[in-house]
This record gives structure tokens, C-alpha cells and sequence, in this order.
């Protein structure tokens, strides 16, 4: 059977991040999965992460897998198993998913298939924001409430005080028995740690069907928690590039408590710059025109280089710039019409272009 890990954690808690650390530790030949979903219709994910030696990626859009996808949830399994054949499959969900919904689904189909097992249920706390969105997320606590094992992440990233304050909150949401915890560094976790765990929470929820048909009760109203924006822009001769200064200007203007992640694909002539002021990669910097990865959470930002579509037809068809901008609850409206009227999401040397900016369910 194939082995099945569920990694969640409210929106830019740094699950990518922890789940590419874990390639370069993995033996070799070992072939490692992704079911990856996300808010909006920009596979910013699976690009990062097939460029990474991931062997295969299925990804689940513009909903939620622990409700509204969760029908999908069964072919995007099958088409992993058959087509890679993986050692083991990660399912990442999107920053609102329920972890318990998720586990029983899994075993249920385990059950009927008997081709997957699940390992286990790993959410990644993002310790540096945990009080920003504490007070405002359902989802949040839920997501350290039910699961098989904390990673504390960002940590470094604050006092040994706020680190405190912010086991003491988890260990008030917890259930018997006490659920592990260890910290990442700087977004690495040992796979070790991650890989074998013993599926406490599928038992758990399983053993209080009433428990959890209350906290089901919250599926639909949980993704209200966020608002999510499709951001485009297109060239009139589809070959122009983002005007980075202009963006850069954009990048710095949310508040941690109104946007809560930026993620897209865009293409640029000019190098654009992480907002620690680093090059977008560490390989050399490309010659003309080059697409990047933009990933934006709570302030910070990076840039990732990533390869031309295989074909010419491809790059011309493929918008300059595609985001998805995930609010706050209420806070959509006032965005859109920011980067409708700002200006600031242009292309390069004042080209002609066509902005689209939609507010999606």
C-alpha cells in the first residue's frame, strides 16, 4: 500500500517550503508525490515543486478538499498511483482545510481500495503571525487542534516569550493525549519525524463520530474565513514583461491583517528582486525575458527563476503576470479596486495591456 501524508497549516504557514526540504533527504531512487490544494487557478505550487524532483504533482483548485473537492479527492489519488507508482504521497491542502475531514476520507478510501494507508496528519503552525489570525480563524485551530504532530515554524523569527505564548495557546486548544511538537529550522523538519507517524487523529475523530459531526458542521462556513482575487495581465502582442519597480511598490503596500498570501506566475525582462533584496534564484540571471514564481506571505516575498514553457506557442499564450491574492474576510473589494486604480500592476515601459482583477467564490 501506498503511504499518505496529509501536511496542513493556515495560509503561509510554510508548508511548500517544509515539503521541498524533504526531497533532498529522501534515498535514492524514491519517488515522492504531491496532491496539492490550493485557493484559485495559478499552479504556482506544482510548478515550484516538479522543478524540484518531485515525480509527480496532481493539483486540486478553486476549492477546498475537505468539502467542496473532497469527490476529487479519489481520481487525483488514482491518477498518482497508476501514472508514478510513488513510494508515498503528500496531499497538501489549502490554508482552510479541516485536517479531520481529510484523514477520515483517506482511510475511508483505503479501506475500499486497500492501495493507500494514511501515515499520518502534520500541520505546520507558523508561529510569527499565530496571534494575528488566532482570534479571527475557526480553521486555524482546528488545523492544531486535530492532527498528529505540531511543527512549530518562523520561530526564529521571534522572542522566547512570543514562543511561549504560543505553545500555551495550542496546548489550551489540545485533546488527550498531548500532541507532539518540534520546531523546524528555518523551514526544515527531519523526514524522519514526518514520515511515520502513527495516524493518532484518524482514530481519534473515528472514535467520536458526534464530535466531529459537530465540528463538520463548520465546512462551509470555514471558507468564509478568506476572499480570494484572480489577478491578470496580458499583453497586446503576448510577448511584453511586468514592470518589477511597479510591483515591488504593490508587494510592500498589504497589512498582515488584510492579505494574507500573493502567489503567481509572471514574466519579467528585469531580474525582479525578494523583498530581503536577494536576486530571484541563485543561478546567473537570465538574458531578456524570463518567468518567475512570486510567493507572497504576511510582508515577505521571493521570486523564484523557473523554465520556459517547452514551446513558443505556450510563452505567447501565457499571460504576462497570473496571481491569486488571498484577503481577509471583507477586505477583497478594497483590493481589487487597489489594483485596479494603483497603477502598480503594469507592463514594462508603459506597453498597452489588459488588467482583469475577479473576485471568486
Amino acid at each position: 500500500m501506498i503511504p499518505i501524508t496529509i501536511i496542513t497549516g493556515f495560509l503561509g504557514s510554510g508548508k511548500t517550503t517544509l515539503i521541498l526540504s524533504l526531497i533532498p533527504q529522501l534515498p535514492q531512487p524514491y519517488k515522492l508525490a504531491l496532491l496539492k490544494n490550493e485557493y484559485g487557478d495559478v499552479k504556482v505550487d506544482s510548478l515550484l515543486a516538479s522543478s524540484q524532483a518531485i515525480s509527480g504533482v496532481q493539483e486540486l483548485l478553486n476549492g477546498c478538499i475537505c468539502c467542496n473537492l473532497v469527490g476529487q479527492l479519489s481520481d487525483a489519488l488514482e491518477t498518482l498511483a497508476n501514472d508514478i507508482v510513488p513510494d508515498r504521497i503528500v496531499i497538501e491542502t489549502s490554508g482552510s482545510a479541516f485536517p479531520a475531514t481529510l484523514a477520515m476520507e483517506v482511510n475511508r478510501l483505503s479501506r475500499e481500495t486497500g492501495r493507500y494507508v494514511l501515515d499520518g496528519v502534520m500541520s505546520v503552525v507558523d508561529v510569527e503571525n499565530w496571534k494575528g489570525y488566532e482570534d479571527t480563524s475557526y480553521t486555524a485551530k482546528m488545523q492544531a487542534r486535530y492532527t498528529d504532530l505540531i511543527v512549530l515554524n518562523k520561530w526564529e523569527l521571534v522572542s522566547e516569550r512570543r514562543l511561549e505564548d504560543v505553545e500555551d495557546a495550542i496546548l489550551a486548544l489540545e485533546v488527550e493525549p498531548q500532541i507532539p511538537r518540534t520546531k523546524s529550522r528555518k523551514g526544515w523538519v527531519d523526514k524522519d519525524i514526518i514520515f511515520g507517524l502513527d495516524a493518532r487523529l484518524a482514530r481519534l475523530v473515528e472514535e467520536k463520530e458526534n464530535g466531529h459531526a459537530h465540528e463538520h458542521g463548520h465546512d462551509h462556513e470555514h471558507s468564509s474565513e478568506v476572499e480570494v482575487l484572480n489577478v491578470t495581465l496580458k499583453s497586446k502582442d503576448g510577448n511584453g514583461s511586468i514592470d518589477t519597480d511597479k510591483l515591488t511598490k504593490l508587494l510592500e503596500d498589504p497589512t498582515k491583517d488584510e492579505v494574507y498570501r500573493i502567489k503567481g506566475i509572471l514574466y519579467a525582462s528585469i531580474p525582479p528582486k525578494s523583498s530581503d533584496t536577494t536576486p530571484a534564484s541563485s543561478q546567473e540571471a537570465p538574458e531578456g525575458r524570463a518567468r518567475y514564481i512570486l510567493n507572497w506571505a504576511f510582508g515577505r516575498w521571493t521570486f523564484t527563476l523557473v523554465p520556459l514553457p517547452s514551446n513558443e506557442a505556450a510563452t505567447e499564450a501565457e499571460p504576462v503576470l497570473r496571481l491569486t491574492v488571498i484577503t481577509a474576510r471583507y477586505e477583497s473589494t478594497k483590493w481589487k479596486k487597489q489594483i485596479e486604480g494603483s497603477g502598480l500592476v503594469a507592463i514594462q515601459d508603459g506597453a498597452e495591456g489588459a488588467l482583469t482583477v475577479e473576485k471568486i467564490a
